[in-house]
C-alpha cells in the first residue's frame, strides 16, 4: 500500500517547503498556499521517501520538504509511473501525472542547503483534476493511464 508520509508547501519557488499536517488540493490549481500552485502542468510535486532516505544515507542533512516536494510517499518509485496516469489521494482528490523529472537551469537554495537536489531525477509532477483534502497517512491509489489525453 502506498501512503502519504509528508505534505509540504512554500510561499516562494526555489526554496525548501515546510511540512503541514493536512492541506486542500484545488481543482486546476494545486495545493492551497503553495508557490507552485496555478494554471499550469506542475501544480503538485511528488517524491518518494525512499529517495529522501537514500540522500540521507549519502550524508546529506535533509528532511521532508528540503527538496521542495509537495508530497512525499512510501511505497512507489514515482519515476516509473507513466505520464497520464491517474492518481487518487485520500478520499476524494484526483490528480494526473504530467511530467517526470525536470531541468534545473541554475543551482537554487535547495541545492546549496542540501548539497544536491534529487527532484530533477526523481521528482514527478501532476495537475489536480478533482479537489480534495489530504492528510499525512492517507492512501495513494495509482489507477490508470488516461488514454484520452495520450
Amino acid at each position: 500500500m502506498i501512503k502519504i508520509v509528508s505534505i509540504a508547501i512554500s510561499r516562494k519557488k526555489g526554496t525548501r517547503k515546510l511540512p503541514v499536517d493536512e492541506i486542500i488540493l484545488r481543482e486546476d490549481y494545486g495545493l492551497e498556499g503553495d508557490a507552485h500552485a496555478g494554471d499550469w502542468h506542475r501544480q503538485v510535486s511528488f517524491l518518494s521517501s525512499e529517495n529522501i532516505e537514500k540522500a540521507r544515507a549519502k550524508g546529506l542533512d535533509v528532511s521532508f520538504g528540503d527538496f521542495a516536494e509537495n508530497i512525499a510517499t512510501k511505497g512507489v518509485d514515482w519515476k516509473t509511473v507513466p505520464i497520464g496516469t491517474v492518481v487518487r489521494l485520500g478520499e476524494s482528490a484526483v490528480l494526473e501525472i504530467t511530467q517526470i523529472g525536470k531541468i534545473c537551469h541554475n543551482k537554487c537554495a535547495i541545492y546549496y542547503k542540501a548539497g544536491d537536489c534529487i527532484m530533477p531525477k526523481e521528482g514527478v509532477f501532476a495537475r489536480v483534476l478533482k479537489k480534495g483534502k489530504i492528510v499525512c497517512g492517507d492512501e495513494v491509489r495509482i489507477e490508470k493511464l488516461n488514454l484520452e489525453e495520450s
